[in-house]
């Protein structure tokens, strides 16, 4: 089984499951490793959650259960950072402050709006909507450096008014494979989110054209994550994803290990 980069406990706002039941279940799946990136969204826009985390709260017992079940599994600490234009040098402070294994970087917020709500779409096309949240994450890769990997960087599709069906990597081509290129320059990685089979879409986040371009450009690092709030989700698909890895031209995924890479053979 491949290990997970990409799961959230009740540290995070909008999950409910003690972290020990996700370790247990990953535990119960075969799992070597796993990785907790709970949600930190500085500057949350007001509404139901605040998205901000008890951060000695999740080290401690983060740290209590990795000894506890050391002989099972390896417990990794890691974030998933929300990367909004004028956060300045909020981002980076943050994450020098505590000895994270992974950090990775999501755009959830668009002109104060999350694009899961459907107010984020009035007024407006889906094409238009969609566009608007790449240009911001291309602002936001542009500016910051303080995380590993770049999650669901098409996470908009996921809540648009038709989802995916009028969507393609074809018709946003030009400012994607900027991104892209960014990403690269900077020797910022990619996530493979499994999240989006959850959602009904048929696809990964990103899609597998964004995934085999990245690699094209150069692009080395890709990471597995399933973006699980509850434990069934936990490394969902990941066969189907590992398949669709292969196909993009990817021979190994990887893991991080105190900010550092490591490769594994798909």
């Amino acid at each position: 089984m491949y290990q997970d980069s990409h799961l959230h406990t009740s540290f995070s706002s909008d999950s409910d499951t003690p972290m020990e039941e996700m370790i247990q279940t990953a535990i119960s799946k075969g799992l070597s490793s796993m990785c907790f990136t709970e949600h930190m969204d500085l500057d949350f826009p007001p509404g139901e959650f605040d998205f901000l985390v008890d951060m000695d709260a999740y080290q401690q017992t983060l740290l209590k259960l990795s000894k506890k079940y050391e002989e099972q599994i390896h417990i990794r600490f890691g974030i998933e950072l929300g990367l909004q234009p004028h956060l300045g040098n909020q981002l980076s402070n943050f994450v020098n402050s505590y000895p994270f294994d992974f950090v990775i970087g999501s755009v959830h917020v668009v002109d104060r709006l999350d694009p899961y709500e459907s107010v984020f779409y009035e007024n407006r096309s889906e094409k238009e909507a969609y566009l608007r949240y790449f240009t911001c994450l291309l602002e936001n890769v542009k500016k910051y450096s303080c995380f590993d990997v770049c999650g669901h960087i098409d996470y908009v599709v996921r809540y648009g008014p038709n989802k995916n069906l009028y969507y393609s990597y074809q018709n946003y081509q030009e400012i994607i494979d900027e991104i892209l290129r960014v990403l690269v320059d900077k020797n910022i990685g990619l996530e493979c989110n499994t999240g989006g089979f959850k959602y009904g879409l048929g696809h990964p986040n990103p899609t597998e054209e964004i995934l085999k371009r990245y690699r094209e450009l150069g692009g080395e690092i890709i990471t597995l994550g399933s973006d699980a709030h509850v434990p069934q989700y936990i490394a969902y698909e990941f066969e189907r994803a590992v398949d669709i890895l292969k196909q993009c031209g990817f021979s190994y995924y990887t893991v991080f290990e105190k900010r550092k890479p490591i490769f594994f053979p798909l």
